[in-house]
């Protein structure tokens, strides 16, 4: 990796964003409909390599049902209002109708004037369940300990555990910190675990026996973290490194796959595919679905950075709406910016460069296009 010299005193490495690399035809081409996008983590098998992030303003009980009938996985945030509150659709009417400075300080009122309750939990839980879909529940490190259980025991498939950034080696002195490894061990479900953006950190969480990290640092469209934190890493570079990482340690485990899933900047089905040209086997979505008619922020979009309690850095933002969860996902488009019919998009980019399917797909050359 190169590096360049910032000033006498520090080096940088050189990291490229989605924006900045675009992807090679190579010498043959192939009928749309001979493509495959499906994908597979654990037992669990998906027509498309998209998650639906675990966003109160994407994922409700309802609509992680309907996007599951099409194919993907909704994550429903066990941290959020579907179980703090029997019926938030009150509370979403107003997120979406408050003024830009009125938006955060509502957000904390609402997300920390209730506690989680297990109830609800296991009521939502039971509810995606009898649908027949795939359930998966995303928690914050922080709740992971308490909530998580809970959610095991009442029938979840998948839980993901997504923060900033997620560490194997979290250090305090203040409290007994989260031991991943023994944790993912005794929960016997499978875990998806992030968010991280580099080599050593991602083979890190691959050795808890994770089955699949996130790259990034959560939030996408919705988070401040550069401009709050001053932390970001450009996601083609850190996507690259961690699949990097998922090949080293499929040789050191002696065969264990570990799913490498792009979790930022996947705002429009161009970088999506980017994203799995830089060897994501899956992104996690959250903006582009945010704009369905049948999300439950019915076009306003916010992340759990916008509520933190004592330091915010996310907002509430107004995307408005595209169309429906299945135009966004299956089509048809009526526009071509890349906001909907992101499986047919993904088909086409697979097919038009001659790949039959998502791991093919991985090896496709990439250029760099800073324009």
């Amino acid at each position: 990796m190169s590096e360049i010299e910032i000033g006498r005193g520090k080096r940088g490495r050189v990291a490229y964003s989605f924006d900045e690399v675009a992807v090679a035809p190579s010498r043959r081409t192939r009928d749309a409909d001979e493509v495959s996008t499906a994908w597979q983590i654990d037992a669990y098998r998906f027509e498309a390599p998209i998650i639906a992030a675990p966003m109160d303003s994407v994922v409700s009980p309802t609509s992680a049902v309907t996007l599951g009938a099409l194919g993907i996985p909704a994550v429903l945030n066990l941290d959020g209002l579907w179980t703090r509150y029997a019926d938030p659709t009150s509370l979403l009417e107003q997120i979406d109708e408050l003024p830009d400075h009125e938006a955060i300080p509502f957000l904390q009122r609402i997300y920390h004037e209730r506690e989680v309750n297990p109830d609800l939990i296991r009521e939502r839980i039971a509810f995606i369940r009898e649908a027949g879909v795939t359930v998966a529940v995303g928690v914050s490190p922080s709740s992971a300990a308490t909530l998580a259980p809970i959610a095991a025991a009442a029938g979840t498939d998948l839980l993901v555990i997504r923060g900033t950034t997620v560490s194997a080696e979290h250090v305090s002195t203040a409290h007994e910190p989260l031991n991943l490894k023994t944790f993912i061990h005794d929960l016997e479900v499978p875990v998806i675990v992030g968010g991280c953006a580099t080599y050593q950190a991602a083979l890190h969480l691959m050795r808890t026996g994770a089955a699949g990290v996130l790259v990034g640092f959560g939030g996408g469209a919705a988070h401040t973290t550069s401009d709050v934190l001053g932390i970001r890493v450009p996601m083609a570079s850190a996507v690259a490194d961690v699949a990097e990482a998922r090949r080293d340690y499929l040789d050191e485990s002696g065969g264990r796959y570990v799913h490498v899933i792009a979790d930022g900047s996947v705002g429009s089905s161009g970088a999506l595919v980017k994203a799995i040209a830089c060897g994501a086997d899956a992104v996690m979505v959250g903006s582009m679905l945010a704009r369905a008619s049948d999300a439950p922020g019915r076009g306003a979009h916010w992340g759990a950075e916008a509520w933190h309690a004592r330091l915010p850095r996310g907002e509430r933002k107004q995307l408005g709406v595209v169309g429906s969860f299945e135009q966004i996902l299956l089509g048809p488009s009526t526009t071509a910016d890349g906001s909907a019919n992101l499986i047919g998009a993904l088909r086409k980019a697979m097919a038009t460069t001659g790949y039959s399917d998502i791991k093919a797909f991985q090896r496709i050359d990439v250029v760099l296009d800073p324009e």
